[in-house]
């Protein structure tokens, strides 16, 4: 409970401007996450991102997301993951599905650093509304409900920031409690 406060308090003050909070070191997955790293530097300390991690090794992405960025990812924990229908992580990680994967995985990411007030601000100016592009080329939809920021996919599903800016030296991260699916 004290964490979720925490979080809303945060979330609220990088929303209306107070930036000294954007580059603190947060904790993800019991690891800390150093603004320093980039963003596989943190992602492979986090015990809430292994099955992340691994699709991301498994799709060839990791030199991509080391690079210089910046980039804003939304990234799914191991629940997240586990919400997929039996059998679906271990078929996207087969060689054969190495383009699905990939497009996946990138559907995830946006170019460009967008931290929770940039997302807020977007939301805000499209009257309830932030359509974000995705590296792959889809769409992603940004909306509040109350102090909570979700993103709805291309086909339909909701998924809530858990955790928002996670700064990298490369970008930043958001944790989301759902994988998101771009339209097949």
């Amino acid at each position: 409970m004290k964490t979720r406060k925490f979080l809303s308090v945060a979330f609220f003050a990088l929303a209306f401007g107070f930036s000294s909070f954007a580059q603190k070191t947060v904790m993800v997955g019991g690891a800390p996450m150093y603004p320093s790293k980039n963003i596989i530097e943190n992602a492979v300390n986090s015990k809430d991102h292994t099955t992340l991690v691994a699709a991301v090794k498994a799709a060839g992405l990791v030199e991509t997301l080391q690079g210089k960025g910046p980039f804003t990812v939304f990234a799914p924990t191991n629940a997240a993951f586990d919400k997929l229908p039996k059998g679906t992580v271990e078929t996207l990680l087969k060689p054969e599905n190495l383009k699905t994967l990939q497009t996946i995985l990138t559907y995830h990411v946006v170019a460009g650093k967008m931290n929770a007030a940039d997302i807020a601000k977007a939301i805000k100016a499209g009257k309830g509304k932030a359509t974000l592009k995705t590296v792959s080329g889809g769409t992603l939809t940004a909306w509040m409900k109350g102090s909570k920021l979700y993103i709805t996919d291309e086909k339909g599903n909701m998924s809530e920031v858990t955790i928002a800016d996670v700064n990298q030296s490369n970008g930043v991260i958001h944790v989301v409690n759902s994988v998101l699916l771009p339209k097949a």
